[in-house]
């Protein structure tokens, strides 16, 4: 479970101090899929950074007891001086699970072929891409968040991540941060809207989508 409890999140700024979030309540049940929508700017991938870990709440608590994923697709904390398959020995260890038998898994999945040996500051950004959802399948969290619509390489790739995902770890919690009206509703049966800094939540999609629509054009 994942419960974030009066949760605020501000930002010093030149005019003074920015809320973005304003006493969150939310909880994420094992194996629950919630979508959270918001127009650019209402604060989604700081959502994602705060439920991750990566950043601390102002006020508030983020309560864990289930493993949470990084951001799907997500390279920004790989070391680009190191190869592809060094970063995967480095993210397995800090996880405490072997890596020798998620080499050949990796390299099928991602389709980088010898540029897994090869450093990462020669990838392109899709390569980097492909290789941490790759890097994201061979750790078995329980809750994988995802910041925006997962869109990683060509059409065919994003069948194989579908499957992977949404398929094979159907039993898996999700938290979907989005702008995308309909792929939140594809894939989540819980719809939240982050607005002026609250977040309703809905279990009616088309009552949820209502409230989104109305509050975009508000804002």
């Amino acid at each position: 479970m994942i419960r974030l409890v009066d949760l605020c999140k501000s930002y010093p700024t030149s005019q003074g101090q920015h809320q973005v979030f304003r006493n969150i309540n939310l909880t994420v049940a094992k194996g629950e899929k919630v979508g959270i929508l918001g127009r650019n700017g209402a604060g989604k991938s700081t959502m994602i950074r705060l439920l991750s870990g990566a950043e601390r709440p102002t006020s508030g608590q983020v309560e864990r007891s289930m493993s949470v994923s990084w951001p799907l697709a997500f390279g920004g904390a790989f070391q680009t001086t190191l190869t592809g398959l060094d970063n995967l020995r480095f993210v397995c260890r800090i996880y405490g699970i072997p890596w020798r038998d998620k080499i050949d898994y990796v390299q099928e999945f991602s389709e980088l072929g010898a540029y897994l040996r090869e450093p990462l500051r020669i990838y392109s950004s899709g390569m980097r891409a492909r290789l941490a959802f790759a890097l994201s399948m061979v750790i078995e969290f329980d809750c994988f968040l995802i910041d925006e619509v997962v869109a990683v390489g060509d059409a065919r790739f994003h069948e194989k991540c579908h499957a992977e995902l949404f398929e094979k770890r159907a039993d898996r919690s999700l938290i979907i941060v989005s702008h995308d009206a309909n792929y939140v509703r594809e894939h989540c049966s819980t719809l939240c809207v982050l607005s002026e800094g609250e977040l309703s939540t809905f279990t009616d999609a088309d009552e949820a989508f209502e409230f989104y629509h109305r509050a975009i054009h508000l804002q």
